[in-house]
């Protein structure tokens, strides 16, 4: 639900941020937690802090709690090795 408080849109979905886009209108973009990315990338919460803290996702952090854009994620997923690799087997 977008709320509008001194000329900004808000959104009230904790699961979303707004921003405009170049026409102005509201760009939504989904942003994670770290209690939702594990279920997508089958990870113990604690593996996706740590991976966060070492910068080896894309992860920032909003008033000292770590989130992920949903793009951001998926674009490092599709640029991880794949297969046959033995870093952490």
């Amino acid at each position: 639900m977008l709320v509008e408080h001194n000329g900004i849109l808000w959104n009230s979905m904790p699961s979303r941020t707004i921003g405009l886009a170049r026409d102005g209108e509201p760009n939504l973009e989904e942003v994670l937690g770290p209690r939702e990315v594990p279920s997508l990338l089958r990870l113990e919460e604690k593996t996706v802090y740590a991976m966060a803290i070492a910068g080896e996702m894309p992860a920032f952090k909003l008033r000292g709690q770590w989130r992920i854009r949903r793009k951001e994620l998926e674009r490092w997923m599709d640029e991880q090795p794949r297969g046959g690799g033995n870093d952490d087997a």
